[in-house]
C-alpha cells in the first residue's frame, strides 16, 4: 500500500458507526486519530479492529468529551479532515431532553471551532434522518429530500431534536466563517443504522432485530424503518471526504424503507426463529409501557415515510447494499453472541 500521510479525525471512534469509518479509512491507508472518552477504551478498540502492525501504527487516539473543552485542539490538531460522528443515541427516552441536546450541539460546535481553529479543510457530520422526517411533507405522503427538515415549533422525541438542533447549529456557525478558504462542511443523513457491530457488542440501533431473535417481543409493530446498512454509511463518510461536489450539500442516507414485519419475513426465511405477527398499535403501546425501549418507536407507529437518496447516490457513487445482505449479516453477528 502506498503511503497516505493525510490525518483524518474520527470522533466517538468506539462507536456503531465510527468504529467501522475507523476502519475503512485504515484500509484505505490514512492515518487515524480517534478520540475517546476515556483512553480505557483504546484496547478494545483495537482488538475489534483486528490490525496487522502497519495499520496500527497509523492509528491513535486521544482522550475527548463533548461537554468540555480540554482534548479537542490536540484531538485536531495536523488533521485535513475530520468525521465528527460522535453523538449520543439513546437505548430509552431520556429523563431530559437536555441530556441528548447539550452534548450533540455543544459537541458539535466545540469540534468545529477547533477544527477551523487547525486549519482543517474539510468536516464531514454524522446527523440523522431525524432531522429531516418531521414536516408537513412527510404528513402529506410526500417525497424527502435534503431540503427539508423537521419542524422544530412540533413535539419531537428528545433524540430527534438533538439532531436537528446540532446539524442547523453546524450550518450557521460554518455560515458565519469568512475568509478566503473557509473550511467545508458536508453532512450524512443516515436512516436507521443495521449492521454487524466491530465491537461484538449490543447496540440501539440493532435493538429491532435482537428482540427479534431473543422473541422478546410477541410480534412485530406497524413501524416503517428507512434502513441504511453501518458499512456504507462508512462508505459514504469517506466519500464525501474526496468529492468535490460534496461540501456545502446534506445526504440522505437510505437503501430501502421497509415495515418491521417485512424485515422479520426476511430473517425467517433466512432460518431465524423470529415472530412476523403484525401486532396492532394498541398492544404496541401496552408494551411501552413495560419496555422503555419500545416507547421509543410508539410516536412513528403506522406513519409512512419515503426518502430520496439520489444526491448521495450520484454526487458520492454511492452504492448501498441491499436490505436482505443487512439484515441477515446483522443477525448472524447478533447470534453468534446468543447463548
Amino acid at each position: 500500500m502506498t503511503e497516505n500521510t493525510t490525518l483524518v479525525t474520527v470522533t466517538g471512534a468506539s462507536g456503531f458507526i465510527a468504529l467501522h469509518c475507523v476502519r475503512e479509512l485504515l484500509r484505505e491507508g490514512y492515518q487515524v486519530r480517534g478520540t475517546l472518552r476515556s483512553l480505557s477504551k483504546e484496547p478494545a478498540v483495537r482488538a475489534a479492529l483486528a490490525l496487522d502492525d502497519e495499520a496500527g501504527a497509523r492509528l491513535s487516539f486521544v482522550a475527548a468529551n463533548l461537554l468540555e473543552d480540554d482534548g479537542w485542539p490536540a484531538a485536531v490538531a495536523g488533521a485535513q479532515y475530520v468525521l465528527h460522528v460522535a453523538s449520543p443515541v439513546p437505548a430509552v427516552a431520556p429523563e431530559h431532553e437536555d441530556d441528548l441536546i447539550r452534548p450533540a450541539r455543544e459537541g458539535t460546535l466545540r469540534v468545529l471551532r477547533a477544527a477551523q481553529a487547525a486549519g482543517v479543510a474539510r468536516v464531514v457530520l454524522t446527523s440523522s434522518v431525524a432531522a429531516i422526517i418531521h414536516c408537513d411533507k412527510r404528513e402529506r405522503g410526500e417525497l424527502l429530500d435534503e431540503s427539508d427538515w423537521s419542524d422544530l415549533d412540533q413535539p419531537l422525541p428528545a433524540y430527534d431534536k438533538s439532531k436537528t438542533i446540532a446539524e442547523r447549529a453546524a450550518w450557521e456557525y460554518i455560515g458565519s466563517l469568512s475568509g478566503g478558504s473557509p473550511m467545508a462542511l458536508a453532512v450524512m443523513n443516515p436512516g436507521y443504522v443495521l449492521g454487524p457491530s466491530l465491537l461484538g457488542a449490543d447496540n440501539t440501533s440493532n435493538e429491532v432485530i435482537r428482540k427479534l431473535l431473543y422473541r422478546d417481543v410477541p410480534g412485530v409493530p406497524h413501524l416503517q424503518l428507512a434502513i441504511v446498512d453501518v458499512r456504507d454509511v462508512a462508505l459514504a463518510h469517506l466519500a464525501a471526504l474526496r468529492a468535490p461536489d460534496a461540501p456545502g450539500k446534506r445526504f440522505i442516507l437510505v437503501s430501502d424503507e421497509c415495515w418491521c414485519p417485512e424485515l422479520a419475513k426476511v430473517l425467517k426465511e433466512a432460518g431465524y426463529r423470529v415472530p412476523t405477527r403484525s401486532l396492532p398499535n394498541w398492544l404496541v403501546r401496552i408494551v411501552a409501557h413495560f419496555d422503555k425501549t419500545v416507547a421509543l418507536v410508539v410516536p412513528d407507529l403506522g406513519k409512512l415515510m419515503t426518502l430520496s437518496n439520489e444526491q448521495a447516490t450520484t454526487l458520492l457513487d454511492w452504492q448501498p447494499r441491499p436490505l436482505d445482505e443487512t439484515a441477515v449479516d446483522t443477525a448472524r453477528a447478533i447470534a453468534a453472541r446468543m447463548p
